[in-house]
């Protein structure tokens, strides 16, 4: 079995075929699997970072890295999706442990807030994360707003 190759690259250097494999991926998952009809495409993609983590060809992980300001004060992570055959593997927690650290190392203070499917409150808090808020619907769907403090 081949390694794992993570990559990270801002929108205007995804390849055509890169950003093809994570909106694939994005609409395979969010809205095919979950059967949520909405609007993936949110306008926040061409100010993110995408960090995409692949086997072979084939595209298993990707998340979006979102400056401060862009989707809420601090930075964010988001559309955070795992391959349904990459599941059980450990490989979403390895995800966000790299996309904190990305947010963390390129906007150092700013701290990440989230907007997380509330049914993965749990799995967020063993990363870090903190709820902040009430539960709320997005898409038909409970989310809760958590934030990972900065250390200062």
């Amino acid at each position: 079995m081949s390694e794992l190759h993570w990559q990270v690259r801002a929108f205007g250097e995804l390849t055509l075929t890169e950003l093809y494999a994570a909106l694939q991926l994005r609409q395979e998952v969010f809205v095919v699997e979950q059967d949520c009809p909405y609007l993936d495409l949110d306008g926040l993609d061409q100010g993110a970072f995408h960090m995409l983590c692949w086997r072979g060809g084939k595209l298993l992980a990707t998340q979006r890295c979102l400056p401060p300001g862009l989707a809420f004060g601090q930075s964010s992570i988001g559309r955070v999706v795992v391959s349904p055959s990459a599941r059980g593997t450990q490989l979403g927690r390895e995800l966000v442990r790299r996309g904190i650290d990305f947010n963390l190392g390129q906007w150092p203070g700013s701290g990440i807030r989230i907007g997380a499917q509330a049914y993965l409150l749990d799995f967020y808090s063993s990363l870090g994360f903190v709820a902040d808020g009430d539960e709320y619907l997005e898409d038909g769907i409970p989310h809760i707003e958590m934030v990972f403090p900065t250390k200062e």
